[in-house]
């Protein structure tokens, strides 16, 4: 929430009281380590870990190895403990490597048309088996694919979809406002915000619940929140889940996207028209539309099993009662490595994704050995792996963590750092969740500046980084990024440099350390999260969950589980 909406004098002066109060708290002692947070330190980690030695930084690679390395030094010569219990810096991470070589096609009987890997679709099967085949399987168009009791919308109905190949939608069921049509109805799926139902793991989980055999979802650029190339740069090649039991076999057996250029082709083949499908979707009684198609794929895996790895620092807490309790700040190493298939260029060198999260995880702690005496609770650095191939590493941190969680009392996470200078705000994705938030609010009006909420909420941000797996087990946590109102420049020029970032940028090569960057900006945020992170580690209160948001019931009952009224 800005600070711009608190509009009446009396709830402002009251407040800023209170956040005046809020940073007053913070002593002499902080002081140091805030000071030490500088754009050149910010620099030259990202010049190391986005240098072409690093070749993208993808797990299981020799770019692992030097991001390890890097990481581990780093930590070390800070004088932080390992954060492993058993003495190291590591905790593994086992994953397999599914490397597919894919084929499908889709038609009318007889007219069968192939699908072009990767130009308009890329497909793959988590199976942990050589060869997987769906064979002429009927298609479904199953409008967003989304099962929502809460909004009492069901895009399945009672269509049994077994054993058959789904065609659906990205994002959330776009529900158009029925007082102006051209926004989306705020009371349905958050309107333009995107829920978790919008997002495509989302979508592969109920198809796998359904029992479907293939799930193909459409891509289109502007609900996806990323162009195609985003697809194809990080589906293509190489792709990684944790190691399990039954080798994925209750995944669905075939899983991808198509261009919206391939779907409308594949869907005026069967005389379906692909707008008029795409308005019956945004109904709630819409039903599964058999298209009178098949479909078949055959994917081919070449598998390999990978001992990938968070690294992890610990700063010990001064408080000997309190120093078995941790706030622990993210940040995903991983990038998507190298591609031997291109022309010219082949390293993703992952800049700002995400080699200055990682730049901003050691200016942090540095700024924490800084001070003297430490905080009364333990503070934890957690660099993790594979955040490009679903959040794999802070999902195996979230179910195998190394310290209690119902004893970790917040997660603040770091995924791309501003480089384009100083901003008047600072965006909170998904705001309105936790406590955390309160605490920010007060040290941002302390620097002169404001929150906003995101600034590109059909993105679904909110799900895409690894503070969602802390999220999901109820650990409050927080993902604060760099604002788009810079000083001097206003709104436009960072909407503009967003954009140019997502469509020019990201996932791609040209991901590189670029001449003029200016990171005054995130030295500013990465301040506001050491402020929030030590208040944290000091405070009496601990963070929580606000009424109303799904994680809070889940923090309670972990908590009540160890016995803790917190």
């Amino acid at each position: 929430m800005s600070l711009r909406c608190f509009r009446p004098w009396v709830l402002g002066f009251v407040f800023l009281v209170g956040v005046r109060l809020a940073a007053s708290e913070v002593p002499r002692q902080i002081q140091a380590g805030l000071a030490s947070i500088s754009s050149d330190g910010v620099l030259q980690h990202i010049r190391v870990l986005a240098s072409d030695e690093f070749e993208g930084r993808a797990p299981g690679t020799t770019g692992e190895e030097k991001s390890i390395s890097y990481l581990t030094d780093r930590f070390k010569a800070l004088g932080l403990k390992p954060g492993n219990p058993d003495g190291s810096y590591i905790q593994d991470v086992p994953m397999v490597g599914i490397t597919a070589q894919a084929k499908g096609s889709f038609g009318v009987g007889e007219n069968q048309k192939e699908l072009v890997f990767p130009s308009n679709c890329v497909i793959w099967s988590k199976h942990t088996v050589a060869e997987i085949g769906v064979t002429n399987s009927e298609v479904i168009f199953v409008g967003y694919g989304v099962v929502a009791p809460e909004y009492k919308w069901d895009d399945y109905k009672d269509a049994d979809v077994r054993g058959k190949t789904i065609l659906m939608l990205i994002n959330d069921p776009q529900l158009p406002d029925p007082d102006d049509p051209t926004k989306l109805d705020e009371r349905y799926f958050k309107g333009k915000a995107m829920t978790y139902y919008g997002r495509w793991t989302y979508k592969y989980e109920i198809a796998a619940e359904k029992g479907a055999a293939a799930a193909i979802i459409i891509h289109e650029t502007g609900p996806a929140g990323y162009p195609w190339a985003v697809v194809e740069g990080s589906n293509s090649r190489e792709n990684f889940d944790l190691e399990s039991p039954d080798g994925n076999a209750g995944r669905v057996a075939v899983e991808g996207w198509i261009t919206l250029e391939q779907a409308r082709a594949w869907l005026a083949s069967t005389r379906f028209d692909y707008e008029a499908l795409k308005r019956a979707a945004a109904k709630r009684d819409f039903h599964p539309v058999a298209l009178g198609s098949t479909a078949s794929f055959a994917v081919h895996n070449t598998i390999r099993r990978v001992q990938s790895r968070n690294v992890i620092a610990r700063l010990e807490g001064s408080d000997s009662r309190l120093r078995n309790q941790y706030v622990i700040y993210t940040a995903h190493w991983d990038h998507l490595g190298r591609d031997p298939k291109r022309e010219g260029d082949q390293i993703y060198n992952g800049a700002l994704d995400n080699a200055s999260g990682c730049a901003g995880l050691l200016e942090l702690a540095k700024a924490f050995t800084q001070l003297k005496p430490a905080p009364k609770r333990s503070v934890l650095f957690l660099s993790v792996t594979a955040e490009e191939k679903g959040l794999l590493g802070s999902r195996y941190y979230a179910s195998h963590p190394l310290y209690p969680l119902e004893r970790t009392l917040a997660n603040l996470n770091m995924d791309g750092l501003n480089p384009w200078g100083r901003t008047h705000d600072i965006e909170v994705i998904g705001i309105g969740n936790t406590t955390l938030e309160d605490w920010l609010a007060g040290f941002v009006a302390e620097q002169g500046r404001v929150v906003q909420a995101d600034s590109e909420p059909e993105k679904g941000r909110f799900y895409r980084s690894d503070h969602f797996e802390f999220a999901k087990v109820g650990v409050p946590a927080i993902y604060a990024k760099g604002g788009i109102d810079y000083l001097g420049k206003g709104k436009e020029f960072g909407m503009k440099k967003s954009e140019e970032y997502t469509t020019k940028d990201y996932h791609k090569v040209s991901d590189e350390v670029k001449p003029g960057w200016d990171f005054s900006g995130a030295v500013e945020d990465l301040r506001l999260l050491m402020e929030v992170g030590w208040k944290a580690a000091e405070d009496a209160r601990w963070p929580e969950w606000k009424p109303g948001t799904e994680f809070k019931a889940r923090r309670e009952a972990m908590l009540k589980a160890a016995g803790m009224n917190k």
